[in-house]
């Protein structure tokens, strides 16, 4: 062979390496830039004002604006038959409610109930009151009542969960609270809302519990923050009122960093929420619109 063919046959050796080489460094790129969230859904806690002046035209236009999944936090006087109804005539999947700590003793049949008329996944405990927060064991009792929770919702064919402020991550006798509900729950029976906006307001790190508790976080609240906050263990409810929050995408959170690890931590619903917006279907307009052209 001559030393001009042998130069020719290396040549294209070495091109078709490189090509393929390209060609899958670009499949590579862009098959980790195209996970995105299929269903954005949205907690309607963030629109309960209009909701209290109309129910069924707040709903309506919550599709309008491209959600196809809603969380519901109280009924507003409307039956399960009725708010069922109200979500099948705008498409709308109606995948969770919140239910308060008081309501999952004597009230929790009638809540199962009213969760399967509606046809909701999930059954989630939000808040646990700053007055029983400060009695002893707490967690421990909380973590048995959600667990005989997680097993009723089981049996009616759903999933108890629970919702995460900041005040769980700020330790209590040396220990977090919200380590001591993971450890103490059922992984089977009680999963988590992890809400990425307050856990980061306290300074935690959501991978950390993707990583160590991996599929316990089905839903997430995707909320925004202009800054970090200071942060106490008590105090007003209200925590959008003592937090810079805006719209999801034009605060400090790395979105792309956190959901890169959606497969591992069991992400399957991405909800909006902001608890105090001074308009709140324009704000739930654009949460939306940045995470139905979010990729990662």
């Amino acid at each position: 062979m001559s030393l001009q063919a042998m130069n020719r046959r290396t040549f294209l050796e070495t091109a078709t390496s490189v090509t393929a080489a390209t060609l899958l460094t670009s499949r590579l790129g862009f098959a980790a830039g195209d996970h995105k969230i299929e269903k954005v859904g949205v907690q309607l806690y963030t629109v309960r004002d209009l909701m209290k002046e109309d129910f069924d035209g707040t709903i309506a236009k919550v599709a309008q604006i491209g959600y196809k999944e809603v969380e519901f936090a109280g009924y507003f006087g409307r039956t399960g038959a009725q708010v069922r109804a109200a979500c099948d005539k705008n498409g709308l999947t109606a995948i969770s409610t919140h239910v308060q700590y008081d309501e999952l003793d004597d009230k929790f049949p009638s809540v199962i109930e009213t969760s399967r008329t509606i046809g909701l996944k999930y059954i989630v405990c939000p808040f646990i009151q700053e007055e029983l927060r400060k009695s002893p064991d707490i967690w421990k009792r909380a973590a048995e009542k959600f667990n005989r929770c997680g097993e009723a919702t089981k049996k009616a064919g759903m999933q108890f969960a629970y919702h995460n402020h900041w005040f769980e991550f700020l330790p209590v006798d040396g220990k977090l609270p919200y380590d001591e509900l993971l450890k103490e729950c059922d992984g089977n029976l009680v999963k988590m809302e992890m809400d990425l906006c307050w856990i980061t307001a306290a300074g935690a790190d959501p991978l950390k519990y993707f990583n160590q508790y991996p599929g316990r976080f089905p839903l997430v609240h995707v909320k925004d923050l202009h800054s970090i906050p200071k942060v106490t263990a008590g105090g007003a409810q209200n925590y959008g009122d003592t937090v810079d929050l805006t719209e999801v995408g034009s605060g400090l959170i790395d979105w792309k960093r956190i959901f890169a690890q959606s497969d591992k931590a069991g992400i399957k619903h991405y909800i909006v929420e902001h608890d105090h917006p001074k308009q709140p279907l324009e704000s739930i307009a654009k949460s939306y619109e940045y995470l139905n052209t979010l990729r990662w």
